[in-house]
């Protein structure tokens, strides 16, 4: 198991060395985690939901507990807000941080763990929590960060064209009609989506900000809190309660554990949440998945 975690996190780290060193310059690391987002994982998606086997019955209750886990640990939060004593744009980021998931990492965890099939069902996870937790952050960054209704409505469209699901829809589609693509297409989508897992966990790595970890301690622990503890164990016992099992089950629980995402920041910018308690909240929660992930691997194994 930590034969398969170090290498992932060894990535990451390698990346912010890299951009603190300016190696190859401040510019590369913004195209680069586009054209893994826009590009090499929807070819990774396609290429590998498209000859996937989920003739497994495990695979329905796994999404099933991913959709709910989220929605409980948010209204969890939001339960809460009163004794955590915030501001709007501040609450926001700390929702965010605790419920969010860095899908770069989860598929590379997934695939160190369970292999091609860890693959397929890190895809299905993605196409349960990607649009439910787009629909829970929007409005709320959006109402408390005093972000305009308009521009929430435009991001939720924007849930439409989202590379990931549209490369996931793609490859379901593929494999529900039963064709099978061309082997020279197959395997040019091999070669583009081999790129993906490195790519992206490069690009997770330059994002981090160690040196917004000095402060703000409180909002830190109530979102890694929500995101590493509460949301995982939600998601254990909501899908081994629906029927998830075997590798269902440890991809679901290791996607509940995920540290939040990269883009939870520009959401914040965006639409008037606090951006900087947003990156530290992002920074703490990758470094403390290091800790945590492999005890959560563990456990579900």
């Amino acid at each position: 198991m930590l034969n398969a975690l170090v290498p992932v996190f060894a990535v990451i780290v390698l990346g912010l060395f890299l951009r603190r060193a300016g190696f190859p310059g401040d510019g590369f690391w913004a195209q680069a985690e586009r054209m893994t987002y826009v590009l090499l994982f929807p070819a990774l998606l396609v290429n590998t939901l498209s000859r996937a086997d989920f003739a497994d019955a495990a695979t329905l209750p796994m999404a099933l507990g991913l959709m709910a886990a989220p929605a409980l640990t948010g209204a969890a939060l939001l339960a809460l807000r009163g004794r955590m004593g915030l501001d709007g744009p501040a609450f926001s980021s700390v929702f965010q941080g605790g419920v969010r998931i860095n899908t770069y990492v989860g598929l590379a965890l997934a695939a160190a763990l369970y292999g091609p099939r860890g693959l397929a069902l890190a895809a299905v996870a993605m196409v349960a929590m990607i649009p439910v937790l787009n629909l829970m952050c929007v409005p709320v960054v959006a109402r408390l960060g005093g972000g305009a209704n308009g521009r929430g409505r435009r991001l939720l469209l924007e849930l439409a064209k989202n590379p990931l699901i549209l490369g996931c829809a793609a490859g379901f589609a593929l494999n529900l009609s039963g064709l099978r693509l061309p082997a020279s297409l197959h395997e040019t989508l091999a070669v583009v989506g081999r790129a993906a897992l490195p790519m992206g966990l490069l690009a997770v790595g330059a994002g981090l900000r160690p040196r917004a970890l000095g402060g703000a301690l409180g909002p830190v622990l109530w979102a890694s809190g929500a995101k590493l503890v509460l949301m995982p164990l939600a998601a254990a016992a909501l899908c081994a309660l629906l029927g998830a099992r075997g590798p269902a089950l440890g991809v679901a629980v290791l996607f509940a554990a995920l540290p939040t995402a990269s883009s939870s920041y520009i959401l914040a910018r965006q639409l008037g949440g606090d951006a900087e308690l947003m990156a530290t909240i992002l920074t703490a929660q990758t470094v403390l998945a290091a800790l945590t992930l492999p005890l959560v691997a563990a456990l579900a194994a």
